[in-house]
């Protein structure tokens, strides 16, 4: 990128562009940072009444842009993300020569309480994943949601996942994760009925590429896709939990670690870059431990 950006606004779509071809952001994940930065740039444009260069952002700015968000009532954890956006942004701009220092780095975030992501118990999770009936839609969505659950892969890798990627003898999938990273991925023998199952289902489609999940017109399945497919699942089975694609991820780490299985072979499986990622997953296998005890123990 050369360092000569005009404004705010023409450096928002090269930033897309970066997330999307060399970080291998989802496509929702491209949309929230783009939101994020041209809701930043139509402040910051109002504020000074003129086109804002990125070297005009400093941290003063950035902190008046947060404290306009909090005086409008936005909760914590999103102006925590909007932060973080800006962050992300303004380091790229400087590693391309854009700005000579990133002006939301040294910003603090908003302290947030922790919170555990839903759980599901592992009947919840396979009453969720046995979707009824025969048709291209229920066996499509059975071996969906048996792949999700049954390799813990995201959502953006699972709807990315192409045919030759899947090796169906030895039972693994090779995935494309965060910043490119490849990774190889097991999954049991429920998985392997659905998806054989799925694949004559898949060739009557007509499909129009590689990809392992299309539509019945032939096309690539979207997260979208998947994120109402799980949504109708929740419903048709009266689970009252907010329950995501993301939710089934939870679901395959925390089983595994309940069952005994490593912490540091989770996080290849997940594909974390960082143990202390998947750390959170003792939280909540101690809470498991500490419902068993008082369930259990005459004394508790």
């Amino acid at each position: 990128m050369s360092a000569a950006v005009p404004d705010l606004r023409t450096a928002i779509p090269l930033f897309a562009r970066h997330l999307d071809r060399e970080r291998n952001a989802s496509p929702h994940t491209v949309r929230a940072y783009t939101r994020d930065l041209e809701q930043f740039e139509a402040w910051a444009s109002a504020e000074l009444k003129r086109t804002v260069t990125p070297a005009e952002v400093d941290h003063l700015l950035v902190r008046s842009f947060l404290a306009h968000l909090h005086h409008h009532g936005l909760k914590k954890a999103s102006s925590a993300r909007k932060l973080a956006t800006l962050r992300t942004f303004f380091r790229f701009l400087a590693r391309e020569g854009v700005v000579e220092r990133n002006p939301a780095r040294a910003l603090l975030s908003p302290r947030l309480e922790k919170r555990l992501p839903a759980q599901l118990e592992e009947g919840e999770a396979a009453a969720l994943v046995e979707v009824p009936g025969d048709g291209p839609v229920a066996v499509r969505a059975r071996a969906v949601l048996e792949l999700l659950y049954g390799t813990g892969i995201r959502c953006a890798e699972l709807t990315g996942l192409d045919l030759p990627e899947v090796d169906m003898d030895n039972r693994m999938v090779r995935v494309l994760g965060k910043g490119r990273k490849e990774r190889v991925v097991p999954f049991g023998h429920a998985a392997q009925r659905a998806l054989e199952a799925w694949l004559p289902v898949r060739e009557s489609c007509r499909p129009r590429e590689d990809a392992l999940f299309v539509t019945r017109t032939g096309h690539r399945l979207s997260d979208r896709a998947v994120r109402r497919l799980v949504g109708q699942r929740v419903l048709a089975i009266s689970l009252e939990k907010h329950v995501s694609p993301h939710t089934l991820r939870h679901a395959f780490a925390t089983h595994l670690l309940q069952r005994g299985a490593d912490l540091r072979a989770i996080q290849e499986l997940l594909g974390h870059a960082s143990l202390s990622t998947t750390q959170k997953y003792t939280h909540v296998n101690a809470r498991h431990i500490l419902e068993i005890y008082k369930k259990a123990h005459p004394r508790a």
